[in-house]
């Protein structure tokens, strides 16, 4: 068990690819930024275990205190030796739930000290067998990138989904980090409007993005306009794009029964379990 370097890049990439669903965090951030920490958005301390070799388990303390995890059987030893390495305050956990769980009892994190204790079923998709809905496929709900005159009302969507989901609450700071997520999703052409009647209605995004697969996030519809199909008809069209890309699958993880039934009408399938933990 050490440090990972930047030599170190091909053999990470080996083992996240083999556990793709569940690493899209830790895979899209190491391709981005690479290995090594410096401080910049991205970046993170990475230690892993080798068996023969072989990278066998990792975990990535981030820039922003997040322990992103893919270490089966390793999760305890590896976080308190990435947490270790790092020197730096713990802020959250990510990853499959039970790994999740283990970090967390070696940490010595306790139910008192959570903003958010999330358990949320793992969902995957394959492209080749979306289901588009009806209303994208016959053009009553269109769906196109960001315009700049709608910025603010998305990033009030996020900043709404932020405090609906992951429990966020309604601060400057908040805000300003809530607008900078949107807006980097929108220059990297990973965000998509859906539109009713010449009015947004839904949003859809990636918050991981790699080139056989995407993972989708901050998917949020007003609640004016829920429960009448927009959200299914956003995220689909991003899927659609997200193939046109050469995407061969997709992931999320929700723990909504309204998300669930959304997805599972595309075509999504339950396949896991995957946690996140935030930190007060």
């Amino acid at each position: 068990m050490r440090l990972l370097t930047p030599a170190d890049e091909p053999l990470l990439e080996v083992f996240l690819s083999a556990h793709r669903d569940s690493s899209m965090f830790l895979r899209s951030n190491a391709r981005c930024a690479g290995l090594t920490y410096r401080g910049a958005a991205g970046e993170a301390t990475y230690a892993g275990v080798f068996r023969e070799g072989r990278i066998a388990g990792v975990a990535a303390h981030c820039w922003n205190g997040m322990v992103l995890l893919q270490a089966p059987g390793d999760a305890p030893d590896l976080a308190r030796a990435c947490v270790r390495l790092s020197g730096r305050a713990v802020t959250g956990l990510s990853g499959p739930l039970e790994q999740v769980q283990a970090a967390r009892a070696a940490l010595g994190i306790d139910s008192a000290d959570l903003a958010l204790d999330g358990a949320e079923g793992l969902f995957a998709l394959d492209l080749s067998e979306l289901v588009v809905p009806q209303a994208l496929a016959d053009g009553s709900v269109v769906c196109r990138a960001p315009r700049a005159e709608e910025r603010d009302t998305l990033c009030a969507w996020r900043m709404a989904y932020d405090i609906e989901v992951l429990g966020a609450t309604d601060s400057e700071e908040h805000r300003r980090r809530a607008s900078g997520f949107l807006d980097a999703q929108i220059s990297k052409g990973e965000a998509w409007v859906a539109i009713s009647d010449r009015v947004p209605v839904s949003l859809s995004a990636f918050n991981a993005s790699l080139p056989d697969i995407v993972q989708l996030g901050g998917i949020y519809t007003p609640p004016g306009f829920r429960g009448r199909g927009f959200a299914r008809a956003a995220v689909a069209a991003s899927l659609l794009a997200a193939r046109e890309r050469g995407a061969s699958r997709a992931v999320l993880f929700t723990d909504s029964p309204s998300a669930v039934r959304a997805y599972a009408a595309l075509g999504f399938r339950r396949i896991g379990d995957y946690s996140l933990l935030l930190l007060r």
